[in-house]
């Protein structure tokens, strides 16, 4: 059967005119020719559009000058600050419970208000609050944790809740895949992987920087450094903001101003 398919810059897809089947003498099989069909695919879009700008704390962001090499702007990010520290199956419900899932990102006041609720789930063993009473945003701008960290739902709520919160950067030993996957297209927060299980070795409190041109994590107060894995091609699109930004910036799909 012979096939072909393409995909132009306005997403219209064409399929070829024949699906050919060879005969054979058994199969009494012959040639079908099926019409051309087009399919104009609809325009992509998704509730990450229109998101908040989130208000993680940084130390050197990118320049405006380094905008146009997206690679160069995220290697030169670096994220400075107190962690929080959890351990393994930090699951999606314990990230941002299920009623909060009626709050709507792309409205600023539901973006803060769902950020104060980030990691309320998690169980009354976690002494330390994520947030204090009255607050809106954490003081914590870094999470460390164990392995399968973001497991449960696909809800993209969980890392828009971190970085509503003002988390910048997690940094666990594994991941679940969809957890991974939505902090990429939302741009909310960088799922950093460790090589060890420095949820282990740091403790909730601890001033932390990392470094992701160095791929390294520094534990200021044990004076212990990290190696960690590099975010490779994630990089750049958390950087610009998540998966729409990034494809409009380069070139992808037209800018809002185009």
């Amino acid at each position: 059967m012979a096939t072909s398919a393409t995909v132009s810059r306005n997403f219209t897809r064409s399929f070829s005119s024949k699906l050919l089947f060879s005969p054979s003498p058994s199969s009494g099989l012959h040639f079908i020719r099926l019409p051309i069909t087009s399919i104009a695919a609809k325009p992509l879009t998704s509730h990450t559009q229109g998101l908040a700008p989130r208000t993680a704390s940084l130390v050197s962001r990118a320049s405006a000058s380094s905008s146009s090499n997206p690679s160069s702007a995220a290697n030169s990010t670096t994220f400075h600050g107190l962690c929080y520290v959890v351990g393994d199956n930090i699951d999606t419900d314990q990230i941002i419970p299920a009623e909060y899932l009626t709050l709507v990102p792309s409205k600023p006041e539901e973006y803060e208000q769902l950020g104060s609720y980030a990691l309320i789930g998690l169980p009354a063993s976690y002494t330390t609050r994520f947030i204090e009473p009255n607050e809106i945003k954490t003081k914590y701008s870094i999470v460390i944790a164990g392995s399968n960290f973001g497991c449960g739902s696909s809800r993209e709520h969980a890392p828009v809740a971190l970085g509503a919160s003002g988390v910048a950067a997690v940094v666990a030993e594994s991941y679940a895949r969809i957890f991974f996957r939505n902090s990429v297209a939302t741009g909310e927060v960088y799922p950093l992987e460790s090589e060890v299980r420095i949820c282990e070795e740091c403790k909730t409190g601890d001033v932390v920087t990392v470094e992701l041109a160095e791929s390294r994590l520094i534990n200021h107060s044990t004076g212990k450094e990290y190696k960690l894995k590099p975010i490779g091609d994630a990089g750049p699109v958390i950087e610009a903001g998540g998966i729409f930004a990034y494809a409009r910036q380069t070139g992808m799909i037209p800018s809002h101003s185009a």
